[in-house]
């Protein structure tokens, strides 16, 4: 199933109920001899306890985000009346689906391929199913709000002499979107007169298997408890430690894992894959058991890589949401900072993966769901005692004097981290670091004190934690593997009650159907930023709150609007903002008498003088609304193209005006070789980088690469600030975001395809790289050939550097936020740092 028929298949089944279970789904779909452009209806598929029906959906966008673009136009149930035919259209790619019910015929055009067959095979299956069986379709009463009250007592559908539409001539327009909107806050105002508290068992796993390959059972550890678990979420970090699997986000050992997982899972149970979401070494996978699979929908998965440039996945998360029956759950496996100072990065991995994780849905973030699952590697290590103190304190049983120094309880009760999240009590012994294949702490040379650096938290009401453990049987990792088992509290729907709240809403709106008006105001309508600086974000936050109107009813009931917004687009722009500013979050739904903060970030990455953009936030059945932003940015010597930068003397912001349009504008004459910028980089790494351990594979702390920055763009007498590791980052900074790639966009396909031959790769740089780039590139590869010759001592080889700096020198037009590499041009840049390139350089 495709991504985007996948995204839209899970809409079309949040538009129902969990039990409500769509089987198939037929985009594209347009009424014969309807209107131009009236391809935008959904065909679905509905089963409901051995019954179907046959929905037609109309959606106001092109691809709808949200369910509720969705709105209802024809039911029609899968009975003995129903039947369906097609009929071919001569010479087109498309046929006839011809619907027939009793005495109506509707006609729909759809696409001849793969998703109709699919679709037409489920219908037919339903037809069949329904033939051998006597269907009850009273479930489909909730979808005729307009039905006459003397049929209440008899079939609700059989009754019907004809398709009904459902609210006929309210399925598009801002009156429907209102209603929709409102009837939403009302059931949820309302839920628990159609809820019931159910408890279910999850089983929360997490482990650290260091690379190693396991051929031993889980079931010790998945299958611990007596009773099956209703729900797994199972979480591990570091399945392969490869260079191949850093670089390129490939491994086979996803799959190895993953049936190691399904075959240890409670023997008392059968359970379906929910979700299985992977970055470089992380994994997460969510199951749940076989009986309550058909209550689970609205699934999605994200993963943010917090490691080299914001993107490698070394380190950050892989989440999970889903709804199981009328709760959001959401899972979020991390992989945080390792080392024992560096406690502020896993701060800092904590909140970038909490602001980066996007489910593209509603609730789009990890906060926003009803119950949170946070498991992992967090790597908080115990402060200022030594491996001594910490093995003493441990023999003597004094674990409560060692989580005191535990560095996750000091940054929590800081507020710097996992603030409004709770752990059980640890009553296990540390889980880091063991002798491999024993349940010795290190011995080895470095001796690393013991440390609880896996861990399990959870946020959200109805959460009970029965178990908090470790599981020291296995022994294959340097980590034990840690589990928790819950029982929480999921809110279950019973239709026969969710029918009546649903109906005796309708008909009260029904009576007040044009006063739906949604009203909200902006504190304010211009943002100004102070002076912006290259990757030093800014925020400003607007606050826009709903002040519409109540409706007041006789018996004293309120009927309350709520208010959905999003930032739109405007005509002729592909995205709703420009690519330097953030909206957080862009669209949402604010009750009566609430507001919403909204989050305006800019974080410049491109060579701009000001920053001018102008926001259109769309009411959903109310007015446009104009938001303007503006600012003004100062210059970076990171943004500029290389021909510029060779024409400066002096640090940039030390150029007047008329200094810098001369060099941008390629008129002063050409003072370097390459930049001073990448040569002042470069020669810090050869005096003190090419023996640094993973030099390109540490992610610095954002203010290092600041102080960095400014370095270079300001001057300074002193030394360049910053590690080596630091400065290694800044070089692939320099080289990521320069107005023009090293090698140029156009001659990148042509690279990549004359990557299996030196002689072809060097007669490209010579004769189709002007003389600024062609050094630039060559200076680049004759510092990772001198790398090299440090191998031993830095631990790099010739293909991990080709791989990592292969996507830096021929970078792609459209900046990718996931690291995949790309062979092609890895393979390029391999025959430059395994050849002579003397014969390369040309004299001046």
């Amino acid at each position: 199933m495709l991504a985007t028929h996948l995204d839209v298949f899970n809409i079309v089944q949040a538009k129902f109920l969990a039990a409500e279970v769509v089987k198939s789904i037929n985009l594209n779909v347009s009424i014969v001899d309807g209107p131009q452009n009236n391809s935008n209806r959904i065909l679905a598929l509905v089963e409901y306890n051995n019954s179907f029906a046959l929905f037609v959906l109309v959606s106001s966008r092109t691809q709808p985000v949200s369910f509720s673009d969705l709105s209802i136009e024809t039911v029609v149930p899968v009975d003995q009346s129903f039947a369906c035919e097609t009929e071919p259209v001569a010479g087109q790619n498309h046929v006839i689906l011809v619907i027939k019910y009793k005495q109506n015929r509707y006609e729909y055009n759809i696409e001849v391929g793969k998703e109709s067959c699919n679709f037409a095979a489920e219908l037919i299956r339903s037809k069949e199913v329904v033939s051998t069986s006597k269907p009850n379709f009273t479930w489909l009463e909730k979808y005729f709000g307009t039905m006459n009250q003397s049929n209440r007592n008899s079939d609700p559908i059989s009754d019907q002499s004809e398709f009904v539409l459902v609210r006929d001539g309210m399925t598009q327009g801002q009156t429907a979107i209102n209603r929709e909107s409102m009837l939403r806050y009302q059931l949820k105002l309302r839920d628990s007169e159609f809820t019931q508290k159910q408890e279910f068992t999850i089983f929360v796993g997490t482990w650290n298997v260091n690379g190693q390959p396991c051929s031993a059972s889980l079931r010790s550890w998945l299958s611990y408890d007596e009773n099956p678990p209703d729900v797994y979420a199972i979480g591990f970090q570091e399945i392969d430690l490869s260079k191949e699997a850093f670089i390129f986000n490939d491994t086979p050992r996803e799959a190895e894992w993953q049936k190691l997982v399904m075959d240890g899972l409670h023997p008392n149970a059968k359970y379906r894959l929910v979700a299985l979401a992977r970055l470089v070494g992380m994994q997460l996978a969510v199951m749940i058991n076989n009986q309550h699979y058909q209550h689970v929908r609205n699934v999605s998965f994200d993963t943010v890589g917090t490691g080299l440039l914001g993107k490698m996945g070394n380190k950050g998360g892989v989440a999970v949401r889903l709804e199981l029956h009328n709760t959001s759950l959401c899972f979020v496996n991390c992989h945080l900072a390792a080392h024992v100072e560096e406690y502020e990065r896993r701060n800092q991995d904590y909140k970038d993966i909490n602001a980066r994780i996007n489910f593209r849905r509603n609730p789009p973030a990890i906060k926003d769901h009803d119950q949170v699952y946070w498991l992992g590697d967090l790597n908080y290590r115990i402060t200022d005692l030594s491996n001594t103190q910490v093995k003493v304190l441990l023999q003597r049983n004094e674990t409560n004097a060692l989580l005191k120094v535990d560095q996750l309880n000091q940054q929590r009760e800081r507020g710097n981290v996992l603030l409004d999240y709770l752990e059980g009590d640890i009553t296990f012994q540390p889980t880091y670091k063991f002798d491999l294949f024993t349940d010795v702490y290190d011995t080895s040379e470095k001796a690393r004190p013991p440390a609880w650096t896996d861990r399990i938290l959870w946020r959200g009401r109805g959460i009970h934690q029965l178990y908090y453990r470790s599981h020291m049987d296995l022994k294959v990792s340097d980590h034990k593997p840690v589990s928790a088992l819950f029982k929480s509290e999921i809110s279950v729907v019973d239709p026969t009650k969710y029918r009546k709240v649903h109906e005796d809403l309708l008909k009260k709106m029904d009576k007040h159907e044009n006063e739906f008006l949604p009203q909200v105001t902006v504190d304010q309508t211009e943002v100004t930023f102070d002076l912006v600086k290259f990757r030093e974000p800014q925020c400003r936050d607007i606050i826009i709150a709903n002040t519409g109107v109540t409706i007041v009813l006789q018996n004293a009931e309120l009927l309350q609007v709520p208010a959905e917004f999003e930032f739109i687009k405007k005509l002729d722009e592909s995205f709703y903002c420009k690519d330097w500013l953030r909206i957080v979050p862009f669209s949402g739904s604010i009750n009566p008498g609430e507001k919403c903060d909204v989050r305006l970030e800019v974080n410049l990455e491109t060579d701009l003088d000001t920053l001018d953009d102008i926001l259109v936030l769309h009411l959903k059945g109310g007015k446009d609304m104009f938001i303007i932003v503006n600012g003004t940015c100062q210059k970076s010597c990171f943004t500029q193209s290389l021909s510029s930068l060779v024409r400066i003397q002096v640090p940039i912001l030390h150029l007047s005006d008329e200094e810098w349009n001369l060099a941008r504008n390629n008129i002063s004459p050409i003072y370097y070789s390459v930049p001073r910028e990448l040569w002042l980089l470069v020669d810090y790494l050869y005096r003190h980088g090419l023996k640094t351990r993973d030099l390109f594979e540490s992610c610095a702390l954002h203010e290092e690469l600041i102080h960095i920055r400014d370095w270079l763009d300001c001057g300074s007498q002193e030394p360049i600030p910053g590690t080596p590791q630091a400065i290694a980052e800044s070089l692939l900074l320099f080289l990521s975001y320069t107005k023009d790639p090293v090698i140029p966009f156009e001659l990148q396909d042509v690279c990549i395809a004359a990557a299996n031959n030196f002689e072809n790769c060097r007669q490209l740089i010579l004769q189709k790289v002007n003389d600024i780039h062609r050094t630039v590139f060559l200076y680049v590869c004759m510092f990772l050939q001198e790398l090299l010759r440090y191998s031993n001592d830095n631990g790099y080889d010739a293909k991990t550097l080709a791989s990592l700096f292969g996507d830096i020198l021929l970078r792609d037009q459209i900046r990718n936020s996931k690291p995949q590499a790309s062979r092609g041009k890895a393979n390029f840049v391999y025959n430059f740092l395994m050849n002579d390139l003397s014969s390369s350089l040309l004299p001046k």
